[in-house]
Formats: structure tokens, C-alpha cells, sequence
């Protein structure tokens, strides 16, 4: 899934007034009939049914039974809904209680945010690396913060074991999306992928060239194996061993 769209590219004076609340509301005049935390959960259920190329300002009123102008009376256009959006779905859940250690913090970031690409696949179309930080962004990284503290790392490394996290969730999940997609696009699950290429491969291991790849068991490409869950603890033991030695 190629990149389309890039964060904090629309008026960013403006959207940070729309994440914190900050703008000026006029006292006077008729009450508003929608809310800014309507269309923002608006856009986020189009966006999570279509793709982010449907979410456009039209498309987003017709979800809400409304005129498309309406919808300018509380943000400028798409680029700063769209930075909107993405503060609202990195949003914590509310009682969210604190994790027992850093390694488990570190965890249940990994899975969250796992879970979050799987319910938001849009999110791998946005250019991210200039985030824009809302209240959503930063009750996150204030949780994450807090529960690797104790590591006892400097700044710069907690920073960098997020980073570290982040990016290998990140892959994960693409890739993820990329096998939904050519399973989707060619119409042959991938059983159905490998079984063609047996014979070729087969006859491929028999000729000796490939001695390693001939002795791999059944079990090497066992489809239940969790290639998530031993990736994220060997980063994590790799972890457990820089911090005992700092310490």
C-alpha cells in the first residue's frame, strides 16, 4: 500500500487549535448542529470501510445526513481532518490501567498497535515521519514514558526503544495488509499460491544445489508459528540485556 497522503501538510496553526481546543468560538449566532468529534469519528468510519481516498469532505457529510459547506464551519478541509483522524484512533482507552514493567509495557504497545493497523489499515497511506501531536498522540506516549522509565535509559534511548518498536510493528503489519491485498487482487489464497509452485520447487531441491533449504522440515513454514510475538521478545531480550548491563 503506497503512500498518499502526509501528516501536518494543511494549515498547522489551525489544526492545533482544533486538537487542543485552543481556537476562538464565536459566542453569538445559531448552535451548531454537529460537532468536530462527530466528523472526525465520521471520517474515521469511512476511511476504515473504503480507504483514505474516500474520505473527502462530501463523502464525509453524506455519512453524517449533512450539506458538504456545513462541514467548513469547523475545519478548513481534508489535510487537517486528516491529522484529526489520526490523533483520534492513536487515542488510549480510557482506564487504562498501567502495565506490571517495561517489558510488559513494551508489549502491550507492540500488540496495540498491531491491533490498531489491523482496524485502521489506512494509517500505512499516511506519511507520518512530521506528526502532528494532539492530546490522542500525547496521553500515549505520556503511558509509554511512564512505564519505561524504569528501564533507567537516557532520554534519547527511551525515545530510541519506542522508534525501535514502532518500526518493527509497523513492517509486521504491512506486510500483513500486503499478503490481504494479493489474496484479495489475484483471487488465489495463499495454500493455493504454494501448491503451484511445488512441483518446480520440488524438483529445484532435488538437484543438491540447495542443501539447507532441502533439509528444512514441514514445520519450517508451519503457518501457526507466531513469526509476531519471537520477533518482538527477541527485541525485548536483547533489551533486558542492555538495561541489566547499564545498571
Amino acid at each position: 500500500m503506497t503512500t498518499t497522503e502526509t501528516s501536518g501538510s494543511g494549515d498547522l496553526a489551525r489544526t492545533l487549535d482544533l486538537l487542543w481546543d485552543t481556537g476562538h468560538r464565536p459566542s453569538r449566532g445559531p448552535k451548531p448542529t454537529l460537532t468536530l468529534d462527530r466528523i472526525v469519528d465520521a471520517a474515521v468510519r469511512v476511511a476504515d470501510a473504503e480507504g483514505l481516498a474516500a474520505v473527502t469532505m462530501r463523502r464525509v457529510a453524506t455519512e453524517l445526513g449533512t450539506g458538504t459547506m456545513s462541514l467548513y464551519r469547523y475545519l478548513p478541509g481534508k489535510a487537517e481532518l486528516l491529522d484529526l483522524m489520526l490523533d483520534r484512533v492513536q487515542q488510549p482507552l480510557e482506564g487504562e490501567p498501567p502495565s506490571e514493567g517495561w517489558r510488559a509495557t513494551l508489549r502491550e504497545f507492540a500488540y496495540g498497535s498491531l491491533e490498531m493497523y489491523r482496524r485502521h489499515p489506512w494509517l500505512h497511506q499516511v506519511n507520518q515521519t512530521r506528526p502532528v501531536l494532539g492530546p490522542g498522540a500525547m496521553a500515549g506516549m505520556e503511558h509509554l514514558l511512564t512505564g519505561i522509565k524504569p528501564m533507567g535509559l537516557t532520554d534519547p534511548e527511551m525515545i530510541s526503544v519506542l522508534v525501535m518498536i514502532s518500526g518493527y510493528v509497523s513492517g509486521v503489519a504491512r506486510t500483513q495488509l500486503s499478503e490481504q491485498e494479493a489474496e484479495r487482487t489475484t483471487g488465489m489464497t495463499d495454500t493455493e499460491f504454494w501448491e503451484v509452485q511445488s512441483p518446480a520447487l520440488e524438483k529445484a531441491l532435488s538437484t543438491g544445489r540447495y542443501p539447507i533449504m532441502a533439509s528444512l522440515s514441514e514445520a519450517a513454514f508451519d503457518p501457526s508459528f507466531d513469526h509476531f510475538d519471537f520477533g518482538l521478545q527477541r527485541i525485548l531480550d536483547g533489551l533486558e540485556v542492555f538495561v541489566a548491563k547499564i545498571r
